[in-house]
């Protein structure tokens, strides 16, 4: 019997070593002067002197992933759009409470590291980062045979940031006749993919499909969209912004009540944004109940906005995009979509 090795179990250390080496410079370009050590060391350091200037600075911190989306990118085999998928996410789920980022740790886990793939999914994400003002700070690249199937791989990021203590924005003051404004998402963004591909199974992904304008692969790997330029607009215009909701896992119905005190509740009107082509796609070709769409997909909004009704036409102007979807009503902590 010959000698055992971790390669032979098949774990390829220099794989990793390698994948490490393709990435530096794309991680290095999201640092600033606050991060003193990070690539290649065991933990990453962030200097936060400059929390100092906030009256008191309060930690906001996140973890997600992108879900099945990744077996969307590994047939068409492009992979570096869900590096924008995971950083956008985590972004927008810090965002719904006033924070900035500061810092983001990814973690990708396979049965077997390809260096290029690697490569390909960090250096989209470090895109993100520095799109977002952010350091990519470190991560992970594990690689589990076994654990795995073969060529399946798995993509998860933590986000850390910073929100002064008075701007944090919780729901608390929303009250029946606020307005609900909702921004475009670019697609699915990182949500509802089995059922998305349970609908597609078969399909040619590089097919061009007339209605959607585009290949279906396209369409399903459009990155998640950040929100961070929009909400930062909605301040800087003097808009009140009450709530923020990331449209992300439960849809359009589980996840406006997150952000609702008790005796509120958000009524949605079916016809006042539109519904994207590849969600009319879906839903007609696995034939799923209206309900079922909105309980699974983001159906064209991937944040929602409360502001009060007066300043609803100061938000459309400062966005200059988005429709008023609906209204905060009286009610206990739900989502109603209503038809027109």
């Amino acid at each position: 019997m010959s000698a055992a090795t971790y390669q032979a179990a098949g774990v390829d250390i220099a794989a990793g070593a390698r994948a490490v080496e393709l990435m530096r410079d794309a991680v290095r370009a999201t640092y600033g002067p606050e991060v003193l050590l990070g690539i290649g060391a065991f933990g990453g350091l962030f200097d936060v002197a400059a929390l100092q200037a906030m009256d008191a600075p309060v930690l906001v911190a996140s973890t997600d992933g992108v879900g099945t989306k990744t077996k969307i990118a590994a047939a068409l085999g492009r992979y570096d759009t869900i590096g924008h998928d995971i950083v956008n996410h985590c972004v927008n789920d810090i965002l719904v409470q006033g924070a900035r980022p500061l810092f983001f740790l990814d973690y990708i886990a396979s049965s077997k590291l390809d260096p290029k793939v690697v490569a390909a999914v960090v250096s989209g994400a470090a895109a993100a980062c520095r799109a977002a003002g952010c350091a990519l700070l470190g991560g992970e690249t594990a690689e589990m045979p076994g654990v795995y199937a073969s060529d399946e791989f798995d993509l998860v990021g933590t986000i850390v940031g910073a929100v002064d203590r008075a701007e944090i924005i919780d729901g608390s003051t929303i009250q029946p006749g606020d307005a609900v404004i909702g921004l475009a998402s670019s697609g699915l963004h990182t949500n509802g993919f089995s059922l998305a591909r349970k609908v597609f199974e078969g399909w040619d992904l590089h097919a061009e499909l007339p209605e959607l304008g585009r290949p279906l692969g396209d369409a399903l790997l459009a990155p998640h969209r950040s929100y961070l330029a929009e909400v930062q607009r909605l301040q800087q215009a003097g808009v009140t912004v009450k709530g923020l909701v990331h449209i992300t896992g439960g849809g359009l119905i589980d996840n406006p009540p997150r952000i609702l005190p008790d005796g509120t509740a958000i009524h949605l009107r079916r016809g006042s944004w539109p519904i994207p082509p590849l969600f009319q796609l879906i839903q007609r070709t696995g034939e799923i109940a209206d309900d079922e769409m909105a309980h699974v997909f983001n159906l064209g909004l991937g944040m929602l906005v409360v502001a009060p009704v007066e300043q609803a036409a100061a938000a459309l102007d400062a966005l200059g995009e988005g429709w008023i979807v609906g209204e905060v009503a009286a009610g206990e902590q739900v989502c109603v979509i209503r038809n027109p």
